[in-house]
C-alpha cells in the first residue's frame, strides 16, 4: 500500500516537471530571448525555424548574409540550431530570429573561457576612431583601445588606418554580453610572449657571452635592448667608462649595438647587459699614454657646482676644478661651460693606479692645429746662432 503511494508522488512530480517545461517552451518569445530552433526549411532568401512557438520563425536574407558562406551553406533541414529573437511580432504578425546572433551565445561563452584562461587568440582590425581599434572576433565585435596597442606604437608615424585588415595577436580583457563590450589588449598578448621568450634565451644564454641588439627603449636608469625577442637592461653605469648623465647622451631607439651579458636571473626572468665591457678600459693604457702637462681634448659630461667633468675621446674622465677653469677667478661654472662642450686642457695630475686625471686650463688654451704642437715643441736649435759667432 505504502508503495503505490510513493509511486504516485513521483509520477505527479515528474508530470509538474513536463508541464513546466510545456509552458516553458510553448511561452511566447521575448526579444532577446535565445531559443534552440529546428530548421524547417532552407532557401536563398529565408529560413524557417520551430522555436517551439505558436508560430515559426522567420530567419530574413539580412541575417544570411551575414553568415560566413561555407556556414551559411552547412544549414540542412533538421538541424538544431540556436537563435535570438529579434522581434516577436513584426508589421507582418510575423516571428523574426537571427541564426547569427543565435550563434553569437557561443562566440560570448568562448570569449569568457579565453578571459579565464588568459589565452591569446587572433582579431582582424575592421575600423579605427580617436580611443582605438575596431575589430572582427569570430562573429563578435571588439574594441583594442590605443594604449593597448603595440603594433602601431612601433611606428608612430604610421597613419592608424593602416591597421584595417591586419590580423593581431591580442588577449581578451573584458567580456560584458549584456552591454554586448567585449575589449581586447594586444599589449597583454605580446607581454605573455616575450616572457615566454625571455625564458626561452635565458636557458640558452649565457653570463659573459656577446651579442647583438636593438635599443628598444631610453629610461634615466638605462637603455632597453632587445636580444633574441626578450628585452635586456644596459645599467646607466654599464654604458661606458665615463660619466653618462643619460642613456641618450650616447644612444637612440633602433640603435644596432653589441652587447655583453653581465648577469642572469632565472628566477625573476630579468637579463643585465654592459656595453663598457666590450670597450676598452682607457685606464689600462693611460699611464703609457698620457703624463702631466699634455695637451688634450675632452667634451664636458657633467657641471657640478664646484667644476665639470670632462671626457678625453677614449673615455677617460677626470674633473676640471672651478678653480683651474680659464684664469682662475670664475665664482660658477655653468656660465662658463656646459654638457657637451668640447674643451681644450691640459693635464694638470695622473693617477692611473686610482683611476683619478684632473685638467687645468690655467697653463693656457694652446693655438689650434699645427701652432699648438708648435708651442709645444722645443726650440729649434739648427736656426739659432752658433754660439762661436758673435752677432751683428
Amino acid at each position: 500500500m505504502s508503495e503505490n503511494v510513493y509511486d504516485t508522488a513521483a509520477n505527479d512530480e515528474d508530470f509538474a516537471a513536463l508541464l513546466n517545461h510545456s509552458f516553458e517552451q510553448y511561452a511566447d518569445p521575448r526579444r532577446g530571448e535565445i531559443r534552440t530552433a529546428r530548421i524547417l526549411s532552407v532557401s536563398e532568401r529565408e529560413v524557417i525555424v520551430d522555436l517551439g512557438a505558436k508560430q515559426d520563425g522567420i530567419v530574413r536574407s539580412q541575417d544570411l548574409e551575414r553568415m560566413d558562406e561555407s556556414f551559411r551553406r552547412s544549414l540542412q533541414v533538421g538541424q538544431e540550431i540556436p537563435v535570438y529573437v529579434l522581434n516577436p511580432r513584426d508589421q507582418d504578425e510575423s516571428l523574426v530570429v537571427s541564426i547569427n546572433m543565435g550563434m553569437q551565445r557561443y562566440d560570448w561563452d568562448e570569449a569568457a573561457r579565453l578571459l579565464a584562461s588568459e589565452t591569446p587568440t587572433e582579431v582582424v582590425v575592421s575600423g579605427y576612431n580617436k580611443g582605438g581599434v575596431l575589430v572582427r572576433w569570430r562573429r563578435l565585435e571588439g574594441f583594442i583601445p590605443s594604449s593597448h596597442l603595440t603594433t602601431n606604437a612601433q611606428n608612430p608615424e604610421r597613419p592608424i588606418s593602416a591597421l584595417v585588415d591586419q590580423t593581431l595577436v591580442v588577449k581578451v580583457i573584458e567580456v560584458d554580453q549584456d552591454r554586448r563590450r567585449l575589449i581586447f589588449s594586444e599589449r597583454e598578448a605580446q607581454k605573455e610572449t616575450r616572457l615566454k621568450q625571455k625564458a626561452k634565451l635565458l636557458a640558452e644564454l649565457k653570463e659573459g657571452d656577446r651579442t647583438f641588439g636593438v635599443v628598444t627603449g631610453l629610461r634615466d636608469f638605462g637603455a632597453f635592448v632587445n636580444i633574441g625577442g626578450a628585452d635586456g637592461l644596459i645599467h646607466v653605469s654599464e654604458l661606458a667608462w665615463h660619466r653618462v648623465d643619460h642613456p641618450r647622451d650616447i644612444l637612440k631607439a633602433g640603435d644596432r649595438i653589441e652587447v655583453y651579458v653581465l648577469s642572469l636571473d632565472r628566477e625573476t626572468n630579468r637579463i643585465a647587459l654592459s656595453r663598457k665591457r666590450l670597450l676598452n678600459d682607457p685606464w689600462e693604457s693611460a699611464a703609457t699614454k698620457y703624463h702631466e702637462g699634455q695637451l688634450v681634448e675632452g667634451t664636458v659630461t657633467n657641471v657640478v657646482d664646484f667644476g665639470a667633468f670632462v671626457a678625453l675621446d677614449d673615455g677617460l674622465e677626470g674633473l676640471l676644478h672651478l678653480s683651474e677653469m680659464g684664469d682662475g677667478s670664475l665664482k660658477e661654472p655653468h656660465s662658463y661651460v656646459q654638457k657637451g662642450d668640447r674643451l681644450s686642457l691640459r693635464i694638470s695630475h695622473l693617477e692611473p693606479e686610482k683611476r683619478r686625471v684632473g685638467f687645468t686650463q690655467r697653463w693656457g688654451t694652446p693655438p689650434e692645429g699645427s701652432e699648438a704642437e708648435a708651442a709645444e715643441a722645443p726650440a729649434d736649435e739648427s736656426a739659432a746662432p752658433p754660439a762661436d759667432e758673435p752677432e751683428a
